[in-house]
């Protein structure tokens, strides 16, 4: 009898441990039984400290948000970024046009989900050392006066430092080789900036909210170097998610990120911080369809296999 009541008392202390490891959230939670962080990043494409510093704003608003530990990780390069997300590392990352349809290609089910205002007609802008004497471009056509110049792209996979503006030079007949020299990758707007500013090269190709933002907060001598022409409009920068986060916190997660994300709203100023951080209005909802000009173009110069 008391071997019958030993074992019907050991079940029922077993009972709660299957019930426990047997629940659909149980990936959420690491084994100590915190819940795993929501982990963000973004591609390196302007000055460190200021990534660091909007990314960190936001995972801090994400985090009230969404009731989940948000933890931003930075990265070395946009090469990287695109690895992360591929291997799970990375939750959601700000990704360029470019990057985006990278990291989508490789993540089936990944989704971009959101972008800024701005993102939907950006543009880049074309910007020339005073001294080189370059002439202000009223027709895409007349891109053919930086042949036998020198010239800096950005990143070598930044959409509106490099795939865009190839893309426009190539439909204006200017190929890479018509450069003097090689082209230069600079590895990001701001050194894209500093590199022609220095006359180090004649001219340079860079993401026009970054300009517009250097220039105003007076970071730019414009006693050196000017904005010869200004691009047509395509989709860029926005977030996408992966798809494994469905997992860990359920289906409709996804949803949720993006409700935050819409929601910041320009009128609190706490959030106010984050939309000027980041350059924008508000951000609004997106989908994977609307950069299938940028997938077409990546594939067209080999930036896409």
């Amino acid at each position: 009898m008391k071997k019958v009541l030993l074992s019907g008392f050991l079940l029922l202390l077993l009972l709660p441990v299957t019930a426990c490891t047997s629940a659909p959230n149980s990936t959420s939670t690491t084994n100590t039984g915190e819940v795993k962080p929501f982990t963000m990043g973004a591609i390196p494409d302007q000055d460190p400290e200021k990534i660091q510093r909007l990314s960190s704003k936001l995972a801090k608003y994400l985090e009230a948000e969404l009731k989940v530990p948000v933890v931003y990780k930075p990265v070395t390069d946009y090469t990287a970024a695109v690895t992360a997300f591929k291997v799970g590392d990375l939750d959601i990352v700000w990704f360029g046009g470019l990057t985006g349809v990278q990291a989508r290609l490789q993540v089936p089910g990944a989704e971009a989900i959101a972008q800024r205002d701005i993102d939907a007609q950006f543009h880049s802008v074309f910007i020339a050392n005073k001294k080189s004497e370059l002439a202000s471009i009223k027709v895409m056509k007349d891109l053919t006066q930086l042949k036998g110049r020198t010239f800096t792209f950005g990143s070598e996979s930044s959409t509106s430092g490099r795939l865009m503006p190839q893309y426009f030079l190539e439909q204006a007949g200017v190929q890479l080789q018509d450069f003097k020299g090689q082209a230069g990758f600079s590895k990001s707007h701001d050194a894209t900036i500093q590199l022609v500013q220095a006359g180090t090269y004649d001219a340079g190709v860079l993401n026009e909210q970054v300009w517009l933002s250097r220039t105003k907060a007076g970071e730019v001598d414009q006693n050196k170097v000017q904005v010869i022409w200004r691009s047509p409009p395509y989709y860029d920068y926005h977030w996408v998610i992966n798809p494994s986060i469905k997992e860990r916190y359920g289906d409709d997660f996804s949803r949720r990120v993006q409700v935050a994300l819409t929601k910041l709203d320009p009128k609190v100023p706490q959030q106010k911080e984050i939309l000027d951080l980041f350059g924008a209005v508000k951000f609004i909802p997106t989908q994977n369809a609307n950069y299938a000009q940028i997938e077409q173009i990546g594939r067209k110069i080999g930036k896409i296999k």
